[in-house]
């Protein structure tokens, strides 16, 4: 029986370039790395992220309706604040933002990472009981103002 989500692991064109998006500008903490990977944890486990380089002529992920990973989230504090915070670094580092939204539960933003991944970066909305209504999670998501 499934415990909990352990890790995720992508394949990355530039190993160099996907370290430095992950470990400098979002702020994973790198565990270890290899000429071919490298992983990161955010203390929880041995490792959430393993990145595995693949090279520059490996297919791009394609655009639209596609089976197979959609974004994946990562919990980036506990306050509005906190993205804020996000938000102004991103800027900084020229990433690519597709999107911010209030999702009642947690307020989101969504960006890609250098091979295209979408990465939704979240805050916990504090004081929102989504155990007594789980509903609540799939409720249409509104614009997200910070």
């Amino acid at each position: 029986m499934v415990q909990e989500l352990g890790h995720l692991v992508l394949y990355v064109r530039n190993l160099a370039r996907s370290r430095t998006f992950y470990r400098d500008i979002l702020g994973f903490r790198e565990i270890f790395a290899l000429p071919y990977g490298a992983a990161f944890s955010s203390g929880r486990t041995h490792h959430e992220l393993l990145l595995l380089e693949v090279g520059p002529t490996a297919a791009p992920i394609p655009r639209g309706a596609r089976v197979g990973l959609y974004h994946f989230g990562l919990k980036i504090g506990d306050s509005d604040d906190d993205l804020r915070a996000m938000l102004l670094a991103l800027s900084k580092a020229g990433t690519t933002i597709v999107g911010a939204s209030d999702h009642v539960v947690t307020h989101s933003l969504y960006i890609l990472d250098p091979d295209g991944n979408e990465v939704e970066l979240y805050i916990d909305v504090p004081g929102v009981d989504w155990k007594s209504d789980p509903a609540m999670m799939m409720g249409a998501p509104k614009p997200l103002r910070l």
